[in-house]
């Protein structure tokens, strides 16, 4: 007797539909006759039959299997759209073990993911990628896809896909075989029972592939979408073969057992190693040298238009001409003037693990909006430099040193407002000492071309030196 069940990769029961058991909760969100449906089911047989669950990564798409990770009892991860490979490819880096899934649709894949399929391709990154290609965006209405033939009706090319408006449908199997870093590329088609078999096959060589880490591995599959199609699901089945395999020719276009890319991985640093190569702040240990200040990490903020960037971008510079390490990461909002602007500056004696500044020691709050956002991000015994021109209030903590400084006021007395981010550069160069400030006033001739901003710059560091006397 043959007995149909539910293949073991799947959880129970479907909780997206009912929480609350039920025949709900056996049911699927997929339309009748959808293709997602078949290869979810074929995947999870597979995981089940190599034993792999436990050790695989799903990555969920954005499109009609954006809810995969409510079917799949494996580790599951929900990707930003086309970002599938990318995140992929970070897991690949941390879990050396992990057997990694991309599923995508051909909005998601051929779409806004183009680069991130196409690099990761070419890294031969240790990922199966299975493209679900229904040739339309069947989530959202149906619309055009990168897939869709010439000819095809879609809610956005109501006449049909033309060749001169809208370019022809892309080939993504065949652009991936240009590409030197894939071990394994095939296309199969859901049109009929056989195709459901050679889909079958090529799954479990792509997982087959990642086990024995012989690198990237495509499976392209074309799958009906009867309700965008305007179809019945037998119908869809017949506009495959006649359509769909016409275009896309179905066969396996790559195989290489041995010598990909994928093979010579680079071993992955251990967790201590990580740690000393990033300068973790994590643990007892790396809080004591918080308060000893070995690296500085230095936060300056404000709003568009008060030199925040171009601050960080001097303290970097001036920490360089003392033969110190420096990195600067600005964190801008869209408005060119006027909205929040932050720059990270860390300094350090030894190379910079991370430009990322969580954890300040020193923050420059040019605004209010700044201070009250990152004061409590400071550590304990850290400074804080306080733009008192436009700051009303005190800081609240009392485990830091705080500056206040009339930063705005002293720029503008100076002939030049927009000078304020100097002189709060300088405050900070005079507190700490390292750099010194003796540098800075080498590096302003060299990093402002305009000879008259140069003399009245340095008026501005001459002001603050006189404030921070006083």
């Amino acid at each position: 007797m043959v007995k149909h069940a539910k293949p073991k990769g799947f959880y129970d029961t479907f909780e997206r539909k009912s929480s609350q058991g039920g025949p709900e909760s056996e049911t699927t969100h997929y339309c009748p006759g959808c293709g997602h449906g078949t290869v979810h089911k074929l995947i999870a047989e597979a995981l089940e039959d190599f034993g792999i669950k436990d050790r695989t990564v799903f990555l969920s798409p954005v499109g009609c299997s954006v809810f995969a990770y409510y079917y799949f009892d494996t580790g599951n991860i929900q990707c930003s759209h086309g970002r599938a490979p990318a995140v992929g490819t970070g897991v690949i880096r941390s879990l050396d073990d992990a057997v990694v899934i991309s599923y995508q649709g051909d909005g998601d894949l051929a779409g806004i993911g183009t680069a991130e399929i196409v690099h990761a391709a070419n890294r031969g990154e240790n990922m199966a990628v299975f493209f679900v290609n229904n040739a339309i965006y069947g989530m959202t209405g149906g619309q055009l896809a990168p897939t869709t033939l010439l000819g095809q009706e879609t809610t956005t090319t109501p006449l049909g896909r033309l060749a001169d408006r809208e370019g022809g449908p892309i080939h993504m199997s065949e652009m991936l075989d240009a590409l030197d870093g894939p071990a394994f590329i095939e296309r199969t088609s859901l049109s009929n029972a056989a195709g459901v078999m050679k889909t079958r096959k090529a799954v479990r060589k792509a997982l087959t592939n990642q086990v024995e880490r012989r690198g990237f591995s495509f499976v392209e599959i074309l799958s009906p979408c009867p309700v965008g199609w305007k179809l019945t699901p037998i119908q869809s089945r017949i506009w495959i073969k006649d359509n769909m395999e016409t275009i896309f020719q179905v066969k396996r276009f790559r195989d290489r057992e041995e010598g990909s890319r994928g093979t010579g991985r680079m071993p992955l640093m251990g967790d201590e190693e990580l740690k000393e190569l990033l300068g973790s702040d994590h643990g007892e240990e790396a809080r004591k040298g918080e308060n000893l200040e070995t690296e500085c990490r230095v936060k300056i903020a404000g709003f568009g238009g008060q030199g925040v960037m171009s601050a960080g971008v001097l303290l970097a510079n001036t920490a360089i001409g003392e033969g110190l390490e420096a990195t600067w990461l600005p964190s801008y909002g869209p408005e060119m003037r006027g909205g929040t602007a932050n720059a990270s500056v860390v300094i350090s004696d030894e190379p910079v693990g991370s430009p990322v500044v969580n954890r300040p020691t020193t923050l420059l709050a040019m605004n209010g909006p700044s201070l009250d956002s990152l004061e409590d991000s400071v550590i304990t015994g850290g400074l804080i430099v306080v733009n008192s021109s436009l700051i009303n209030r005190k800081v609240r903590r009392d485990d830091v040193k705080v500056v206040y400084a009339p930063v705005s006021d002293m720029a503008a007395e100076a002939g030049f407002l927009k000078g304020a981010n100097v002189v709060m550069l300088s405050l900070y160069l005079l507190e700490k000492g390292v750099p010194g400030i003796q540098t800075l006033k080498t590096v302003i001739p060299k990093s402002i071309k305009k000879k008259e901003l140069v003399e009245v710059n340095l008026k501005l560091v001459k002001a603050a030196e006189e404030f921070h006397a006083s």
